[in-house]
């Protein structure tokens, strides 16, 4: 996985930050006979076998990635030492190690990346040459200027939940750095001046659109020695003509190259056409490849429209798709809207464009809550009017960027394929489908055995009362306070009531499931009259709640929270404070006209559903007590 530049540090809880070890980058496979390989492929078994030996004191299979740092006599990180080992075989060498993509027969890359550190701490057994590397959350500023005192490269900036992506350069990993630095490809030399022998300059290069062109000369950052070195080198590779397809002007006669070669260069700036201003040879670079050094002045540009929304803030940007059809690129991904103007809420003439704007308004409210989880897919393609269906298996002409993961269905007797929601670009994909609500599992990945909550259903028959729904749930808050729970009640958007309570993923489903019955069995025995457990339809009481503690099973699914219902008055399933349920109070007072003003007045009342879990042993015997 590849980090994208950014121009300055930042702060933000979501993030950690690491420090930008100036080295080889390296991947250690360990599930066999060892395998210590660059991004190019390049073994460095018998280059590093200072590290390399090491690895026979791992204990567990795994795959590795990190970077190989040589220190000087300071103690700070040498890339030219790196590149002299061969002359300097007691060079202080470390592998920093900080991220695991495979652990005892699993892969773990889509894991978040924040658990993969932990993972990784765990297993890892540290040497004198193998380190585990560690990183700060959230306080990238400070971390920042501490680097800076310290005269390191720099950072690098990582979202505390991103996948592992391989080779791919994405912003959910950023290189800040003090100096400016760059790859380029040497296209040429210059003839030297003076005293001077070997070459005057190099002549640079980089891929912009897949075409070879010119970024600029150095003719500084050499001694005697590595002149004479790299002219050897470059002799090798002489070519009669230009590899640029536009030959550039140059104040010197020019000996062409093939474009095989590629160096780190330090400059001031890069200027509008491409230029490396002052640019500075550091080192020849044989772990990069000549196809891989593209323009980074249109990545830089990228990344900062790209983590504009990365920082944490307040108030949700409503982003207007209003147009009939559209492309329209979020979290990197172009998705397709179509039919914008399709009316989805006839009686309240709320279009496809308006659902898709309201689920991108409140995204960063909803995709905690539906993060991880396998989804449901209730599709209204024609609105809710017309015929829906439901849909659990991914189609296979979705888009390659959408996350899914199989579950095997013994109903079935195979593996269905669900898609799971952690983005902006993703919701408005699904949105797009169809898909008015978002109906997540309890449970998430990577463990989808244990739920994260549990989930009290109060579902009234069509002669209950509203108030009535608010009476029972009153109800149940009662029970839960005698017992010490803490629990978090919404509106369904419909004519119920869900209450969530935190379990912390600690307890299988059939452990919640009893235990919501048991909570269930009290609350029915305070309201008899108006409440029932009895799950079939045919035997029971039509003018009765049913308490539906059932909905605690794998692979049970509800209406999250925030999601839009598919009901007239385009309601949606809202959190409520306890001492909001009052009688005369309405599923359809929230809106997709009005929820986002509540939310951010309230913040996330549900936040606590995905925290630390409950103890269900102390409140069992706290509810043997009454």
């Amino acid at each position: 996985m590849l980090a994208k530049p950014h121009d300055e540090a930042f702060d933000d809880e979501d993030w950690i930050f690491e420090i930008k070890w100036d080295g080889y980058r390296a991947v250690a496979d360990l599930r066999e006979e060892p395998l210590f390989y660059s991004r190019n492929g390049i073994s460095f078994l018998s280059k590093f076998e200072k590290v390399a030996k090491d690895f026979s004191r791992q204990k567990h299979k795994m795959i590795l990635d990190g970077e190989i740092v040589a220190y000087d006599e300071n103690g700070r990180p040498n890339f030219q030492l790196l590149q002299q080992i061969g002359d300097n075989p007691d060079l202080a060498l470390v592998y920093q190690v900080f991220d695991i993509l495979w652990l005892n027969g699993h892969s773990t890359e889509e894991l978040p990346l924040i658990q993969r550190k932990e993972l990784l701490k765990e297993a890892l057994i540290e040497t004198d040459v193998i380190k585990y590397c560690d990183h700060i959350q959230e306080k990238g500023i400070g971390f920042f200027k501490q680097m800076k005192k310290m005269k390191l490269e720099g950072m690098i900036a990582k979202k505390a939940d991103s996948e592992y992506t391989e080779n791919h350069r994405t912003s959910d990993w950023l290189k800040i750095k003090f100096t400016n630095t760059e790859e380029a490809i040497i296209c040429g030399f210059t003839e030297p001046r003076g005293s001077r022998e070997g070459f005057g300059a190099l002549i640079l290069g980089k891929y912009i659109d897949g075409k070879l062109t010119y970024s600029g000369h150095t003719g500084t950052g050499f001694n005697h020695e590595s002149i004479k070195e790299l002219h050897e080198r470059l002799k090798k590779i002489i070519v009669k003509s230009s590899p640029f397809e536009t030959k550039p002007k140059t104040n010197m006669p020019v000996t062409w190259t093939k474009p095989e070669l590629v160096c780190e260069i330090k400059y001031s700036e890069i200027t509008k056409d491409g230029i490396f201003r002052h640019p500075v040879f550091v080192a020849i670079r044989k772990d990069k490849e000549p196809k891989e050094v593209k323009n980074s002045a249109g990545e830089i540009h990228e990344v900062k429209e790209n983590t504009k929304d990365m920082k944490s803030s307040t108030t949700p940007k409503k982003t207007k798709l209003s147009e009939n059809d559209k492309e329209v690129t979020l979290n990197r991904h172009k998705v397709k809207l179509t039919n914008q103007d399709k009316v989805y809420f006839p009686q309240d003439d709320v279009t496809k464009g308006d659902v898709i704007d309201y689920y991108q308004s409140v995204a960063e409210y909803i995709l905690p809550h539906l993060k991880n989880r396998p989804l449901s897919l209730n599709r209204f393609p024609n609105g809710i009017e017309e015929q829906n269906f439901y849909q659990k298996d991914a189609s296979d002409n979705i888009p390659d960027w959408i996350k899914t993961t199989q579950v095997y269905s013994e109903s079935n007797d195979k593996y269905i394929d669900y898609i799971y929601c952690n983005d902006k670009a993703t919701l408005a994909y699904l949105n797009n489908l169809g898909c008015i609500d978002m109906n997540p599992w309890n449970s998430s990945l990577p463990d989808l055995d244990h739920p994260d909550f549990m989930v009290l259903d109060l579902d009234p028959s069509k002669k209950n009362t509203f108030d009535e729904v608010i009476e029972t749930a009153l109800q149940v808050h009662e029970v839960l306070e005698s017992i010490k729970v803490e629990g978090y009640c919404k509106t369904s958007g419909s004519t119920g009531i869900h209450i969530y309570i935190p379990m912390g993923g600690k307890y299988d489903f059939d452990q919640v499931k009893d235990f919501a019955h048991i909570l269930m069995k009290q609350v029915h025995d305070k309201l008899p009259e108006i409440t029932t457990l009895e799950r079939s339809l045919q035997k029971r009481d039509n003018n009765k709640i049913y308490l539906d503690y059932l909905q605690n099973r794998t692979g049970q699914t509800l209406a999250s929270v925030y999601s839009l219902r598919p009901k007239e008055g385009a309601s949606v399933s809202m959190p409520l404070e306890w001492n909001e349920l009052k009688k005369g109070l309405k599923p359809t007072d929230f809106n997709i006209h009005n929820v986002l003003e509540r939310i951010k007045e309230k913040g996330d009342l549900f936040k606590p559903v995905l925290g630390k879990g409950i103890d269900m042993m102390k409140a069992l015997e706290r509810l043997q007590e009454l």
